[in-house]
């Protein structure tokens, strides 16, 4: 074995090139930090090549003297830490003086820079980690980097690069990220000659709301208007924690989790606690494979929060995990609640664009101009006795009715869509995912107050599962009571039911005991136990809700509706699904080129 040596700067900045920046995307969010730390109101980003032939940010931030350009590519040079401050009371995004020299070691790096007030401009250059000297330039006050060849200096890590166009779109998510949490700071990003985009700043003060307006006008540049249109606003403390930002309403979903955004103390992170939060908070309302749009903010109080955990500095780790998942999940979760039965404006948008995108089916031509034959089968089957006028009842008058926010029912199609009638448009429920969530919520309200309540089966009911699966359940035989379901073991592979919720009434046991079996195997041992006990409720309550092909009568059809308004969260069921779709009668009249 050779003797033990020190190995040479060079060398060693490069080893940390490695840690610090894996892809141009990574350097560029480096970079950016440092803009956003010296004081930058505007930042603009160029990319050749998604950034491997050239990468250039510019800024007008405080600028930098020769004898700072100089220290600045050495590593462990900041401006950032003065003395021996605190690593758990980081106030910048850098703070660890690795990226100029990491990007410096593996690249050919210029840097170009002008204090304010300042009379000239100094450039220095430093080629693979030979660093020259400061010389004279033209600039104006901020700083330019410019980082050409990235890579050039270890050939082996240009081999996991990706095609140009994936790069650049990893650049821009990384700046995008930073854009998000400074929306009073300009960015634009240039790739090939082409914008890609371009941020003006927003300064809070001229913004109504302030800080909050400011942030959603960025995120909606960013994220979309849709997610401006539908997302709640959020704003928590708990024990010198603040949650602030944005989150969608469940039916405004995606079938990934890319547009979720987290940041702690301004710093965008990719957090499991984060992450696991948000998912627990959206447990009752979204299936599995979907996931919300979110964009939340914590600012943590000094020494609670660890962010010197990764080179990268996209991990944070936290003093007590559990008042900050508490303060997600609560904060989100009361949101949610105070939405009421809203659901996203994309619902209805998407309805009427597949309306608009449907061909007309040709009507036949009838001289005598008679209503074609079965027409007026159809009309007495959709006006059919079961669907008679409230009035017929002895309820209140329809119009009276339609002053309500879900209308007045009107009539039942296909035995599964209630039609309703509002003051100014039409609102369509699908029964059973509206009643799947009314009886969800019944559940977890009495399963607060008192548990649920049961009913003894005259006969057990006796189901074959498999050994695995009967054990599965019978694991959970405890926390199942809980829900008013009694199990016991019933011979090998098997399980009597003796008892089950008597909110559900009459119920095929079989097919709910196979289901909870089922989703048993599934669920993962990071859910807490009250997660699984909701995601319970949620299969408990499918089965005990109204199916569709049940005809209602227009009594059972308004007191659904009126329940529906009086409920949380029922503008969706338990998957993440809308209850209902409301159409506009402008929307409708511009349908039939009435506008």
């Amino acid at each position: 074995m050779s003797a033990i040596r020190r190995l040479p700067p060079t060398l060693v900045n490069r080893i940390a090139a490695g840690e610090v920046v894996e892809r141009p995307a990574s350097a560029v969010k480096e970079l950016v930090e440092n803009a956003i730390d010296a004081g930058a109101t505007r930042i603009a980003v160029t990319l050749v090549e998604g950034g491997r032939s050239l990468i250039a940010v510019g800024d007008d931030g405080a600028g930098m003297t020769p004898d700072e350009l100089v220290m600045a590519v050495d590593r462990h040079c900041t401006s950032k830490l003065a003395g021996d401050e605190d690593l758990l009371d980081i106030r910048t995004l850098g703070f660890r003086g690795e990226a100029l020299p990491s990007i410096a070691s593996v690249s050919r790096f210029s840097i170009t820079s002008r204090p304010k007030g300042a009379d000239s401009a100094w450039m220095l250059r430093v080629d693979g980690g030979g660093k020259g000297q400061p010389q004279p330039a033209a600039h104006p006050p901020g700083t330019r980097v410019e980082v050409r060849d990235l890579f050039y200096a270890v050939p082996a890590r240009l081999k996991f690069l990706k095609e140009p166009r994936t790069e650049a779109a990893q650049v821009a998510d990384a700046i995008r990220r930073l854009a998000m949490a400074h929306p009073h700071i300009a960015f634009s990003l240039e790739d090939e000659d082409r914008t890609v985009f371009s941020y003006p700043s927003i300064a809070p003060s001229l913004v109504e709301d302030g800080e909050d307006a400011a942030r959603l006008e960025r995120l909606a540049a960013i994220m979309g208007r849709e997610f401006a249109q539908n997302s709640l606003p959020i704003r928590a403390q708990r024990e010198g924690f603040l949650l602030s930002g944005h989150v969608g309403l469940p039916t405004f979903n995606r079938g990934t989790a890319q547009h979720q955004y987290l940041f702690v103390n301004g710093r965008p992170v990719r957090d499991k606690l984060l992450v696991g939060a948000v998912r627990g908070a959206y447990q009752d309302f979204l299936a599995r494979d979907r996931h919300p749009l979110v964009a939340l903010f914590l600012e943590a109080p000094r020494g609670m929060v660890d962010v010197n955990v990764h080179p990268a500095k996209t991990e944070v780790r936290f003093r007590d995990a559990g008042i900050v998942r508490g303060l997600i999940v609560g904060a989100i979760r009361n949101a949610l609640a105070a939405a009421g039965h809203r659901a996203s404006t994309t619902v209805a948008q998407a309805a009427l664009g597949a309306a608009r995108s449907t061909p007309a089916w040709p009507l036949p031509q009838s001289p005598a101009a008679r209503p074609s034959p079965g027409f007026a089968e159809a009309a007495a089957a959709f006006f059919a006795p079961h669907s008679r006028p409230p009035e017929a009842d002895g309820a209140a008058p329809v119009e009276d009715l339609r002053r309500y926010p879900l209308g007045a029912a009107r009539a039942q199609v296909h035995e599964t869509y209630i039609v309703a009638q509002t003051d100014d448009g039409v609102v369509i429920v699908d029964q059973h995912a509206a009643h799947e969530r009314l009886v969800y919520e019944r559940m977890k309200e009495s399963l607060a107050a008192q548990g649920v309540r049961r009913q003894a089966l005259l006969i057990p009911e006796i189901v074959e599962l498999g050994e695995d699966a009967a054990r599965r359940l019978l694991a959970r035989a405890g926390q199942l009571g809980e829900l008013g379901l009694i199990v016991e073991p019933f011979g090998p592979g098997a399980v009597a039911v003796r008892e089950t919720p008597a909110l559900l009434g009459d119920t095929d046991v079989a097919g709910l005991v196979r289901d909870l079996a089922d989703e048993l195997a599934e669920f993962g041992e990071h859910l807490s136990l009250k997660e699984k006990l909701e995601d319970v409720c949620g299969t408990l309550a499918c089965h005990g809700s109204v199916r569709a092909g049940r005809r209602l009568s227009i009594d059972e059809m308004n007191a659904l509706l009126r329940q529906m308004e009086a409920t949380p969260h029922s503008g969706q069921c338990n998957h993440g699904r809308p209850t209902y779709v409301e159409l506009k009668l402008a929307d409708i009249e511009r349908l039939f080129g009435r506008r």
